[in-house]
């Protein structure tokens, strides 16, 4: 009985395809921001070509899209122009991807050749992999059978190639509900802040979902108009503050990337008022939950300049710096979180860890200073 192999997948993974697309797209940021950036990646990978946008600046679902259809996803298709409403566009997009993929070379019978190892993943699958944060790192094969595994986030995970197929179609249609299946419409209600502030507090996410998940993409168009670059201040704020709550749901249930985008909008709207010290440590908490340490630091510096709670920001500084194997960093943070009150609850881990990194260094320059 042969051995099982294992195939590295870096000569196919497809990490960064639709951004590098973009870059030759002039009007790229433009169609993210009323198809959404996702369902337009999807119209790339259908085969969907949009040759016109009508857009609808107060109604951005009922904006018109003109496209026509040159790809092998679409098999019926006679090159003919159509013209939809973005909702409906968006349901033909994912009728079309929810399609079989076809399937590709047994397990046994993939070797060496690029193309049989891409028809047996599935090309589909490649392209959407990296849209919902998923990298692909080794096939295992055993025999008949194949074993993918992919990293997501932190996690490293393991599927056979048909559920893995099944899991990225189960976020096309999740994203789909979240798109289309709006009962609200997209009207920007900001009294749903309230409630949506309610339900975060009850760790109901999914209630923060249902409430202000038809906002990103209107936000996105109206910001860009000179209506929204005059937009009363108390009303900026309270729509970022609407921002910042559903992306740290959309993080908390599971789509970190989604969640940075909502949150960065937020930015946007918040600019240095109000309510911006609470979204710079909304996304550098993200990034924490995530182990992006790094990329946690800059937002959570912002915050803190911003005026946030030092309770809030600074013992995440120092796990930020910590993990960056940065301790005098971390520590010159736990000493300020200790100076301004920080519950010693909260800082007894860093501290812990601060000592065993640092030593007998930490104890003679406490001695120094003491």
């Amino acid at each position: 009985m042969s051995k099982p192999r294992s195939i590295p997948l870096e000569r196919i993974r497809t990490d960064g395809w639709f951004e590098r697309l973009g870059e030759s797209i002039g009007s790229f940021h433009t169609l993210c921001d009323v198809l959404g950036e996702r369902f337009f990646a999807f119209a790339l990978i259908a085969g969907a070509r949009v040759n016109s946008l009508m857009i609808d600046r107060f109604n951005p679902d009922q904006s018109l899209v003109e496209f026509s259809f040159g790809g092998v996803e679409e098999q019926e298709s006679n090159g003919d122009t159509e013209r939809l409403a973005v909702v409906e566009f968006r349901q033909r997009l994912v009728a079309i991807l929810l399609n079989k993929e076809a399937v590709g070379p047994k397990a046994k019978d993939v070797g060496d050749d690029l193309e049989a190892l891409q028809k047996h993943i599935g090309p589909r699958s490649l392209l959407l992999a990296p849209l919902y944060g998923y990298g692909l790192k080794e096939l295992i094969v055993d025999g008949d059978s194949s074993t993918l595994s992919v990293e997501r986030g932190p996690a490293t995970e393991t599927f056979d190639v048909p559920t893995f197929r099944e899991r990225l179609l189960d976020h096309v249609r999740e994203d789909l509900e979240r798109g289309v299946q709006r009962d609200g419409g997209t009207a920007i209600d900001l009294n749903n802040v309230a409630e949506a502030e309610t339900a975060a507090a009850d760790d109901d996410w999914d209630k923060v979902v249902q409430l202000l998940g038809s906002w990103p993409m209107p936000l996105a168009i109206y910001w860009r108009t000179p209506e929204g670059q005059l937009l009363a201040e108390e009303a900026r704020q309270r729509i970022a503050e609407g921002l910042g709550l559903l992306g740290t749901a959309c993080a908390k249930l599971g789509d970190p990337t989604q969640g940075e985008e909502v949150l960065r909008l937020a930015v946007q709207y918040a600019q240095d008022g109000s309510s911006a010290a609470a979204i710079f440590s909304r996304l550098g908490k993200m990034f924490l939950d995530d182990e992006r340490w790094g990329e946690s630091i800059a937002p959570l510096r912002r915050a803190h300049a911003l005026g946030a709670p030092p309770a809030d920001v600074l013992p995440d500084l120092a796990t930020a710096f910590l993990e960056r194997d940065r301790a005098v960093a971390a520590l010159a943070f736990v000493l300020e979180a200790e100076a301004v009150g920080v519950e010693t609850a909260t800082l007894e881990p860093l501290r812990a860890e601060l000592d065993k990194r640092l030593g007998k260094h930490l104890e003679r320059w406490q001695k120094l200073v003491s």
